[in-house]
């Protein structure tokens, strides 16, 4: 390295390109490798498929850059503003004078501590037995119903329902749709599983989801899912994430499949195969069915040779028929006769019970009653006018009229009839009531009769 303290006359200039190769060989020899978190900021991913971002803290940034073939094993999908953690190499690009970070790996920053959570889990459960093999219960060859607990708009449902229609359509398909990432998504997929094994309904049951992160699949890694997963009675096929990926319910379920669409081929038999067993089992048929048909000739043969001569046969038989003839005519016979009598008997309860007849009963009914009562009201009218016709009699044997027509009248004063001579004085005006009018008069004297 050259020395900077040296004298003007025995100084030598850099060029700016040795200059920064200097600076290069001394960060790359001094920091081959480092650990570095931050928040992800000015995230570009242009069609080369590599990726440029700074990473940065409340301080400081640097630029990053990470290159399609190592971007690709990363299991999330970065943006803006998530905290992460490279693995990377400082690097100096001599050309611009810009050091940057060359990053080999990105995991989240939180993944450190879920990988921890997830191993005390996985060995907490493990040492309780729930992965042991002989708790696992085997899968149905040829199951008929099958539960997919999983999100309904996801590309692992599609992967399995085409999986299961491409090999063995027959199979009856429930999507039980749940969150399969989130805060509450663990909730979500234990509720449906209970529903879907407590029903009894079903032969199987997959958990399944795509591939993502450790944050991503956490959901699956749950303590109380994975011992329903341990106590359900019908067989449960773990299908969450790729190959690659591991939870703890791939552990605890009875059948763990690398994909969702591994776990369709896993439940579904191949429809190739069992046509050729049908075409198989076909063929054996066929050979017994040929066995049986000379063993049948065989004896045919035999029973031949010991028939009886075809005429006594026919005779026999015809003596059969003529017997069969007579008991077949005597039965109809007797079913005619039994059907004419009972055929008898309805018309006779038809005619009895004819909806007429009781219409004619019941208007000469109507006829007798309407007779009555035009007979009894006459009644009643006439001793009605009886009756009046007496009380009117009576009425006029005490009737003040009746007795003016005799010659006698009525004296009356303020409307008061006259009964002795103390109801007068003399100069009363009063009233005189005779047959045909009045009589206005004075009182001019009054006299006592003894």
């Amino acid at each position: 390295m050259k020395n900077f303290t040296t004298s003007a006359s025995q100084e030598t200039a850099f060029s700016v390109s040795q200059l920064n190769r200097q600076i290069q060989q001394l960060l790359e020899a001094s920091l081959p490798w480092i650990l570095v978190e931050g928040e992800i900021s000015n995230l570009a991913k242009p069609g080369s498929g590599h990726w440029y971002f700074s990473l940065k803290d409340d301080k400081a940034q640097i630029r990053c850059a990470m290159f399609k073939g190592k971007n690709s094993a990363v299991r999330f999908r970065p943006k803006d503003g998530d905290m992460v953690r490279l693995r990377a190499r400082v690097t100096f690009y001599g050309p611009r004078g810009d050091c940057q970070l060359s990053v080999e790996s990105m995991e989240s920053a939180g993944e450190g501590a879920l990988q921890q959570a997830f191993e005390r889990l996985k060995t907490s459960l493990q040492l309780e037995g729930l992965f042991d093999a002989k708790h696992k219960k085997p899968l149905p060859t040829k199951p008929e119903r099958v539960a997919i607990i999983t999100s309904p708009i996801g590309a692992a449902v599609r992967d399995m329902i085409i999986a299961f229609r491409r090999r063995f359509p027959l199979t009856e398909l429930t999507i039980l749709p749940s969150l399969v990432q989130g805060q509450d998504a663990a909730k979500n997929i234990l509720r449906q599983l209970q529903r879907a094994d407590d029903s009894g309904h079903f032969d199987a049951i997959v958990l399944g989801r795509g591939g993502g992160s450790l944050e991503d699949l956490w959901s699956f890694n749950d303590e109380a899912l994975a011992r329903a997963v341990f106590h359900a009675k019908t067989p449960i096929v773990s299908a969450v994430g790729h190959e690659t990926d591991f939870t703890i319910t791939d552990f605890v379920a009875d059948v763990r499949a690398a994909t969702p669409t591994a776990a369709a081929e896993l439940l579904s038999p191949d429809r190739n195969q069992l046509l050729r067993q049908i075409e198989q089992q076909e063929k054996q048929l066929v050979r017994r069915m040929s066995r049986i048909l000379e063993q049948g000739q065989q004896q045919l043969d035999f029973m031949i040779k010991r028939i009886r001569h075809p005429k006594e046969r026919i005779e026999q038989q015809q003596t059969q028929l003529d017997q069969l003839k007579r008991r077949l005519q005597q039965s109809m016979q007797r079913k005619v006769s039994e059907q004419q009598t009972q055929k008898a008997n309805l018309a006779h309860r038809l005619e009895r019970n004819s909806p007429t007849r009781r219409i004619v009963q019941d208007r000469q009914k109507l006829i007798d009653i309407d007779t009555r009562l035009a007979r009894a009201l006459s009644n009643t009218l006439a001793n009605k006018q009886t009756a009046f016709a007496r009380v009117i009699e009576k009425l006029n044997l005490v009737s003040p009229l009746n007795t003016l027509s005799r010659g006698y009248a009525i004296a009356s004063k303020d409307k008061q009839v006259i009964r002795s001579i103390e109801d007068v004085e003399k100069g009363d005006a009063i009233k005189i009531r005779v047959q045909n009018g009045e009589i206005n008069c004075t009182v001019k004297t009054t006299k006592a009769i003894s």
